[in-house]
């Protein structure tokens, strides 16, 4: 690698290194490092302030890990203190990096030998605070801020403004607001987005109508926060048609309103009306008609798409799955393998995933879970829940557990995708021991890992286990018992025949109990021939879910077990007169990779003759 030092200069930032620009990679840094002390370029200060000034913003980490030493080594200790633009870079690198801390350690550093601090030094550690939630020293900050006469500065009181917002205390701000003597309108802007953030769009409004100037930003911060909730929309589209002038995210920002609370149709015109629309405009439509039920509107919207991107196709694709679709969703995912300019991502994985669970592909799954580990990707995360949940889901626990003992870093979401897939298949044996063993290893369960050991203890008939489970939820890991936990335990007891125990703990639930908690009493009910319980339970029910066939289901066959017929015939005639038709029972089979589906009295399967000629055989 060439090196050479340009001409000398008072202000050496001033002009690039072209060389320079060509490092990427540690070994490049260690090949210029070499270069540098031979020819002895290390000892320039010219040469090596523009070293540091061009790696130190650098995207590859090598590069700003060789500014840094660089400047400890050959700057930071050895020229004049009066000038803090090298201190400040270097501290921009931790306060912008993954590591803001460091930028506080630097800040003492400088303290601590006599270096002049400016204005941006102190938004550089206030920014850092702010960040990582540094909130006490951000006070100290603040402190040395005011000691060095630095605190009437509405730069910097922005800036403390702001470090408080993203701490979290929102007061704090405000009282930093209220004691400036000048204001601009970035404090007000923070002040309004800081209220914003935290849900006081009240307050937020209160400043926003006593501003003499206001910029898109102020605008757009008041007609975010307004449509966070639903009847704040109404002020928001006020707001919105106010504005003199708008921009993408002022529409954007009405759009994703609209969407969030179900009104497609206006999102649709503010959509049609736009001068210029980006991608966030298109994905926020297509999600919207997909989360409305309305996937051929989405697939319209996605076609007309003048170009796509791998955030679209998730987006179709995630539509596509929701709505049940799971074959049109993998059309898209091979249309994205074929293209030349759309690469799947993390999110399009997890969909695909998601879909062969749906649709019980598990030899597609097994071909994705190959492609991860061809390509190094950890399965710590999300890809692996959704493995293991797709693996559960077609019904191989075999491969699901070895994805999950495989798993380096085990989070509560991959104990809960295996004990929700033991449950499915009714392995409460196993799923109890992977709670205990939970315990042991202390990784602390939540209401989810809770509904799926319940429920795994309810196909399993695990009464006594059941019981403990439900126990330990709440004494043990202080968890509030919900609706599903308490329906999981009626149905346990209701299984086991314990008919008045279930209906005792339904009066003694907090929560209101639903139609499926009442209709797992009232089949236990009708199995253990308990019609005193049952029958006004039933009567209830078809009163409170007219709409719900199986209500009436139950109270005919209670009515047909006590011999009253003439009840039989009126509920059967009264869901005639409803168009209430019980759902039949359907059960799907994979045979060399195409799933089948058979319902009760089924007759569209293209080999049913035959189906039905070997079944007679039997």
């Amino acid at each position: 690698m060439v090196v050479c030092l340009g001409s000398s200069s008072h202000q050496p930032w001033a002009s690039p290194i072209p060389t320079l620009s060509k490092c990427t990679t540690a070994e490049h840094v260690n090949q210029l490092h070499a270069r540098i002390i031979t020819t002895g370029f290390i000892k320039n200060p010219s040469f090596t302030t523009r070293l540091v000034l061009s790696f130190i913003s650098s995207p590859h980490e090598p590069l700003v890990e060789f500014a840094r030493y660089v400047f400890f080594k050959h700057h930071a200790f050895c020229h004049p203190h009066d000038d803090p633009f090298l201190w400040n870079s270097v501290i921009r690198s931790h306060s912008n990096g993954g590591d803001p801390r460091r930028a506080l350690v630097l800040l003492r550093l400088m303290l601590e030998n006599g270096v002049c601090l400016d204005a941006y030094t102190f938004s550089l550690a206030m920014k850092a605070c702010g960040k990582v939630g540094l909130i006490r020293e951000g006070m100290q900050v603040c402190g040395l801020l005011w000691k060095m006469n630095f605190g009437s500065d509405v730069f910097l009181q922005n800036c403390l403004i702001g470090l408080f917002v993203r701490c979290g205390c929102v007061e704090l701000a405000r009282q930093v607001f209220d004691r400036m003597p000048d204001r601009d309108i970035v404090s007000y802007n923070s002040m309004i987005g800081g209220y914003v953030k935290y849900g006081a769009v009240e307050r937020a409004r209160e400043l926003f109508d006593g501003m003499e100037e206001r910029n898109l930003i102020t605008w757009n911060s008041m007609i975010g926060g307004y449509v966070r909730w639903e009847e704040g929309l109404g002020f928001a589209w006020s707001l919105f048609v106010k504005m003199l002038e708008k921009d993408l995210v002022s529409w954007n920002t009405m759009i994703g309103g609209c969407v969030k609370h179900g009104r497609v149709e206006d999102a649709r015109k503010l959509f049609d009306e736009m001068p210029e629309k980006d991608m966030v405009s298109w994905v926020t439509m297509i999600d919207g008609y997909a989360k409305s039920g309305d996937v051929l509107a989405a697939r319209r919207l996605f076609d007309e798409m003048p170009r796509r991107d791998v955030i679209s196709c998730n987006s179709m694709m995630a539509g596509y799955v929701q709505n049940g679709y799971c074959v049109e969703a993998l059309k898209i995912f091979h249309d994205m393998k074929r293209a030349a300019n759309v690469f799947p991502d993390d999110t399009t994985l997890l969909i695909v995933l998601t879909a062969f669970a749906q649709l019980g592909h598990v030899e597609d799954g097994v071909v994705i879970h190959h492609y991860l580990m061809k390509k190094g990707y950890s399965l710590n995360g999300k890809l692996g829940v959704a493995l293991i949940d797709m693996y559960s889901k077609c019904g191989s626990i075999e491969n699901a557990v070895s994805v999950f003992e495989n798993v380096e870093q085990k989070c509560v979401d991959h104990w809960n995708a295996l004990i929700g897939g033991l449950a499915i298949h009714g392995m409460g044996e196993m799923a109890f021991d992977f709670l205990m063993e939970m315990g042991r290893v202390s990784v602390i369960p939540d209401d989810i890992t809770f509904i799926g050991v319940l429920s795994a203890c309810r196909h399993a008939g695990m009464l006594k286990e059941g019981m403990i489970c439900f126990e330990i939820m709440q004494k043990v890991y202080k968890l509030e018992p919900k609706v599903q936990h308490y329906g999981c335990m009626v149905d346990l007891l209701s299984r086991a025949g314990h008919v008045e125990e279930a209906r005792k703990l339904i009066e003694e639930m907090p929560v209101e109990p639903n139609d499926v908690i009442w209709k797992a009493l009232l089949s236990a009910c009708q199995i253990y021939e308990n019609f005193s319980i049952g029958k006004p339970i039933a009567q209830q029910l078809t009163q409170l879910y007219s709409c719900s066939p199986s209500s009436y289901v139950l109270l005919s066959n209670i009515y047909a077990s006590l011999g009253m017929w003439d009840n039989v015939k009126r509920v059967r005639t009264e869901m005639k007169e409803r168009h209430l038709k019980k759902i039949p029972g359907c059960s799907w089979i994979e045979l060399g990779g195409t799933v089948h589906q058979f319902s009760v009295q089924d007759r569209t399967h293209p080999h049913v003759t035959e189906i039905y000629s070997l079944l007679s055989s039997l």
